[in-house]
């Protein structure tokens, strides 16, 4: 049955026997015109090959409409205050550049530590997991073969992660761009497409499913934020708490991997054992922080997310890694962070517009 407010009868309507059995039917049913199917399956597979192809431009404009969703509730909250929304998204686009450029520069010194300490750091942790030893050999054999074989390797891995900071900065201004013209915009696509439409009733229609799906959107974005920074800000604590240092490092970290489900904790426990291993002398001290980061995923991510989310933004696990996986393929990390909340907006309009209630209750978890 459809997942959506907008088909929630009224309190005390009474519904004739024959539409309370054909409801179900109607709402998730199929599409029975096999052309319609065939050219909307042409129409996903163009989509997403242009994806592919023009990476560099689509990515930084899926960014920024996400981005933009979830800038919503501020943006209404400043319109309150009777703000102009130029000088509104303005101050929002500085309030988040800020925000990224500060959490940049108190990262990067403890990220170019940690990242010294690796040399002598791969020994240490070879005589630790002496048991090891055959993985830890593939490893650097795998590294040499990524630095072709270069005898200065250090000088290749720092050409790759100069051009994946290059990259990464015309990709991230770019998107800064877009989304500062769409706050601006605001409703103004929506005002243009119910101009559009000839009769009062699907104008009506059109504005109620909108304003629905953009506050679902915008609530399930801003509830998982706002989940991923508490988990961050506790991983933090923990890791300063256990004697492994640098909170602000392990705290942005746990940060960007809870946005991946699944596969984001797997990694960031295996990076906690080896920071662990590292920084930690005693045997079993050493396990702590994974332990603990493994305690605070537990308790956000099968209690207290799940239920302020409620059912209805659940999503098929099966679905959650096939869309990681894919995703990562296409875009590389930032595909993998965008996958879930990509799937899930598409959950919430598939239960918003009725001829896609089918898709949406295929989604659900």
């Amino acid at each position: 049955m459809t997942k959506s407010p907008l088909s929630a009868k009224a309190p005390g309507a009474e519904t004739p026997p024959t539409e309370i059995s054909a409801l179900p039917e109607e709402s998730n049913s199929l599409p029975s015109d096999p052309q319609l199917i065939v050219l909307s399956c042409l129409l996903v597979l163009a989509i997403l090959t242009a994806a592919y192809i023009a990476a560099d431009i689509v990515l930084p404009i899926v960014l920024a409409f996400v981005l933009n969703l979830l800038f919503q509730p501020a943006m209404r909250q400043l319109e309150r205050v009777h703000l102009p929304r130029s000088l509104s998204a303005l101050m929002l686009i500085l309030a988040f550049f800020a925000l990224i450029v500060g959490i940049g520069a108190a990262v990067s010194g403890p990220a170019s530590s940690w990242a010294g300490r690796l040399p002598d750091g791969l020994q240490k942790l070879e005589q630790r997991l002496h048991f090891l030893s055959q993985p830890i050999q593939t490893f650097f054999a795998f590294m040499h073969r990524i630095d072709g074989g270069q005898g200065d390797a250090g000088f290749s891995l720092s050409a790759v992660l100069l051009k994946g900071t290059q990259h990464f900065a015309g990709g991230f201004f770019e998107t800064i761009l877009i989304l500062f013209f769409l706050l601006v915009a605001g409703d103004t696509f929506l005002r243009r497409t119910v101009e559009i439409l000839p009769r009062y009733s699907e104008k009506r229609q059109v504005v109620a499913l909108s304003q629905q799906v953009e506050k679902d959107i915008s609530a399930y974005l801003l509830t998982i934020t706002l989940m991923n920074g508490l988990v961050g800000l506790a991983t933090g604590i923990a890791m300063w708490a256990t004697g492994l240092g640098d909170p602000v490092l392990w705290g942005v970290v746990a940060f960007l991997l809870n946005y991946i489900p699944i596969m984001g904790p797997f990694a960031g426990i295996t990076i906690f054992v080896f920071a662990g291993l590292l920084a930690i002398e005693g045997s079993w001290a050493a396990f702590l922080p994974a332990g603990l980061y493994l305690l605070i995923h537990l308790v956000e991510g099968e209690i207290i997310t799940p239920m302020l989310l409620a059912r209805r933004f659940t999503l098929n696990p099966v679905l959650v890694i096939l869309s990681l996986i894919f995703w990562f393929w296409m875009w590389g990390a930032p595909g993998a962070i965008l996958a879930v909340p990509m799937l899930a907006i598409t959950k919430i309009i598939c239960d918003g517009v009725a001829p896609l209630n089918a898709a949406g209750h295929f989604l659900e978890g």
